[in-house]
């Protein structure tokens, strides 16, 4: 077993952030209904944002299993700590459920990895963290080069379940850890990506070649690179980085979200903001990945999507931005370069 250990971010705002998501679907009845309405109409008979939960549940039957698996392994003890219930900290609907909250750490020492879960039980976990990441690449820019950012390694993130993973019932598996809140829920929450808001960073600079997401700024890089002098002034604003419920909202339908529109685009400049699109889901899996276009689908389209610049602090010719936004009804992501990676994602397609 490894010691407690604690991460160390300063340049990080500490304590839980979150944002939230609304409704549920349960794992096994999404499967059984997707089939039935196959077997009905076939997959033409369903919406594209029904094929691809249907497609999504399927491919995820692997990654929920183990969840299944896990629980049934652990011990009276274990549970007591270790699974909460799936309303934990909702306070009568007054506050966030923890399992929506998003983390900079494990959430509580009982909860490390390599504290809390056996050897066998850490190689299920640690199954299940590849499952949910799209091969061996995905599972290497999430893991942050297999070191988990500051955390060091697997056994010293933390892992916790809210609900109870059994047939026809409600769980969400949470791993959090430095930079990292990840999750594998089998489709509790109900339209929503990633089974609630997502967490991810890594402390080396955005524009570093050593920072596993540089790619992402790269791409985002190739988007401001491509606006002229008068996107430039609509897309470009100074602001200061926030990210959480309180501060990142999650604009309704008829929302007005700040920065430049996609509809205002070049044919090429699109091009480059569905290019970025792709970059971003691509550590995940496939499944969620389409899952993620398909809300946007549903939720207006691309065209309701604007994207912002945001200069705070010093900025350069090399290094123009601080952090950038794409925002739209039923979607955040908010992707911080300067002075480390910090994104925080929110989709869900039931708004307001």
């Amino acid at each position: 077993m490894l010691p407690v250990t604690t991460t160390s971010c300063p340049e990080c705002e500490h304590g839980p952030i979150s944002s939230p998501v609304l409704g549920r679907r349960d794992f096994i009845r999404v499967l059984s209904s997707s089939a039935a309405a196959v077997a009905v109409g076939g997959v033409a008979g369903l919406s594209p944002l029904a094929r691809a939960r249907a497609a999504r549940a399927e491919k995820q039957a692997a990654a929920e299993a183990l969840v299944f698996e896990l629980f049934g392994t652990m011990d009276a003890d274990q549970k007591k700590k270790l699974v909460l219930p799936w309303d934990h900290g909702a306070n009568g609907g007054k506050s966030l459920p923890a399992r929506l909250m998003t983390h900079n750490g494990p959430a509580g020492k009982e909860s490390v990895i390599g504290v809390g879960y056996d050897k066998k039980q850490v190689e299920l976990l640690n199954r299940i963290f590849h499952s949910i990441a799209n091969g061996e690449e995905g599972y290497r820019r999430l893991s942050r080069n297999g070191r988990f950012d500051n955390s060091g390694d697997f056994e010293s993130i933390g892992a916790l379940i809210y609900g109870e993973p059994a047939a026809g019932k409600k769980f969400s598996l949470v791993f959090s850890g430095h930079h990292l809140t990840i999750r594998c829920d089998g489709n509790s929450e109900e339209q929503t990506a990633f089974g609630g808001p997502l967490y991810y960073g890594h402390s080396p600079s955005g524009y570093a070649s050593t920072n596993v997401f540089n790619y992402q700024t790269k791409a985002v890089n190739e988007v401001f690179g491509v606006l002229d002098e008068a996107q430039r002034k609509v897309a470009v604003m100074p602001g200061r980085w926030r990210d959480g419920v309180d501060t990142v909202k999650l604009p309704g339908k008829g929302a007005t979200v700040p920065g430049l529109s996609f509809a205002d685009m070049t044919k090429d400049q699109k091009a480059l903001v569905e290019k970025v699109m792709k970059d971003l889901v691509a550590p995940y899996r496939k499944e969620d990945g389409d899952e993620v276009m398909e809300i946007i689908k549903a939720n207006g389209g691309m065209e309701k999507i604007g994207l912002a610049f945001y200069q705070e602090g010093k900025t350069s010719e090399k290094e123009p931005w601080t952090y950038w936004r794409l925002e739209g009804p039923g979607f955040v992501w908010s992707f911080r370069a300067l002075p480390h990676i910090h994104t925080f994602v929110n989709i869900s397609s039931k708004i307001g």
